[in-house]
């Protein structure tokens, strides 16, 4: 059988409840599958991205770790910095537990106008503190939002002594503030998700939220909760739009975990959606909770997490388990009546591309092998030891149930 063979450059798609277990032995090394030009921890559990931010020509991406163990654990932020986003620098871990709880999901902005009052230009993060004492008691009132702060450009941080700033009024998941500055508000708004709709709040300083309104309780997919949103206009033919994103899990197009979003507009307190046509960000399994880096002005670029809750705990990776996606540029795209968004690999990664080669009348009986037509790319990331901030979990941090 003839088959004409075409080899380019594949952009890998990129996608719990679990529990918390003791740390299993890490299993023997896999280095032959790490990639090369997707994030992954130097070691041990990563899952989705949290407080991308970008300042005076460095990305930094935070996110979902559990540095003792190769499954989901007592959730910290790890960190790691870009200057091109294809070369990546594991930095010392940002946020570890405390006795307010694990530190889930969240988002980070540049204070350039010292709102906070934390210091002009400084960095924070505003994230789920997750408590599990509290879980237990059964209030609907274990999660809720917090602030920390860094006045060296995230080398360290400092957790907000009146924290939390958005106690819980009841509600089971109340989770994942992806928040920004809203000219049109002149206020900090923070997009939440809220069990089975988003919730939108109001700040003018990042410490006393108010709320503005609700959206999506009864539009879209609802297979599973509601989590990992985000907010951020994109221009289509000279007219602004709105663009929702929605994590859901499970609940996904093709089982699992997913992504999906609506097209609307946003005057600074409510979201109205243009249509209500389910959309997803990717079809594909592994690509889930993925988010846009703050303070990037009109571009918005795109990371997610490239695996899947149904299977991502039992990846044949060591002594790391889980990658990032390949960072992605979004925009918006006329189709007949509706506005979709689309999504191509960054222009700083698809520089990597190699020339596609072309293989004509080869016979293929089983199989065929072509990995002496692609060129290896170079390792990319970091694989230093880990770093020195590293260090035991506390007591009231261990085996703890949660979800991200």
């Amino acid at each position: 059988m003839k088959k004409t063979l075409f080899l380019a450059l594949s952009l890998l798609a990129a996608a719990p409840v679990v529990q918390a277990q003791t740390p299993a032995p890490v299993p023997p090394a896999t280095p032959q599958y790490r990639p090369a030009y997707h994030f992954t921890p130097s070691a041990h559990w990563m899952n989705d991205p949290n407080g991308m931010v970008y300042l005076n020509g460095t990305y930094h991406l935070f996110f979902q770790h559990y540095p003792e163990g190769m499954t989901w654990g007592p959730m910290h932020w790890g960190h790691a910095t870009s200057k091109d986003l294809v070369s990546w620098k594991e930095e010392a871990i940002a946020l570890f537990p405390d006795k307010l709880g694990m530190i889930f999901s969240g988002s980070a902005v540049v204070d350039e106008n010292n709102t906070a009052g934390f210091g002009k230009n400084a960095l924070v993060a505003i994230f789920t503190h997750h408590n599990a004492d509290e879980e237990k008691k059964k209030t609907n009132k274990h999660q809720y939002q917090s602030l920390a702060y860094s006045l060296d450009e995230g080398k360290t941080w400092k957790k907000y002594e009146g924290n939390p700033v958005l106690p819980n009024p009841g509600i089971q998941d109340f989770r994942d503030p992806k928040v920004s500055w809203n000219v049109v508000a002149k206020q900090w708004v923070m997009t939440l998700a809220t069990k089975d709709r988003i919730t939108f709040y109001g700040s003018p300083n990042l410490k006393s939220w108010t709320k503005l309104s609700e959206f999506g309780e009864k539009l879209g997919a609802h297979g599973g909760v509601w989590e990992c949103p985000d907010l951020f206009p994109l221009v289509l033919n000279g007219k602004t739009h709105w663009v929702l994103l929605v994590s859901i899990n499970p609940g996904g197009p093709n089982g699992g975990s997913a992504t999906q979003y609506f097209v609307g507009q946003f005057d600074g307190k409510t979201f109205t959606p243009t249509t209500t046509t389910q959309k997803w960000v990717d079809w594909g399994k592994d690509n889930y909770a993925g988010v846009t880096w703050n303070n990037t002005g009109a571009r918005k670029l795109f990371l997610g997490w490239m695996s899947n809750w149904e299977y991502a705990n039992e990846v044949p990776t060591s002594p790391w388990r889980s990658a990032m996606t390949t960072p992605r540029d979004l925009a918006l795209r006329q189709v007949g009546p509706e506005i979709y968004l689309t999504s191509e690999p960054a222009k700083e990664v698809s520089k990597l591309a190699q020339p596609s080669q072309t293989l004509k009348n080869v016979a293929v009986k089983s199989e065929l092998d072509l990995s002496d037509k692609i060129k290896p790319a170079a390792r990319s990331f970091s694989s230093s030891s880990r770093p020195s901030s590293y260090k035991s979990l506390p007591s009231y941090c261990r085996m703890q149930k949660g979800r991200s």
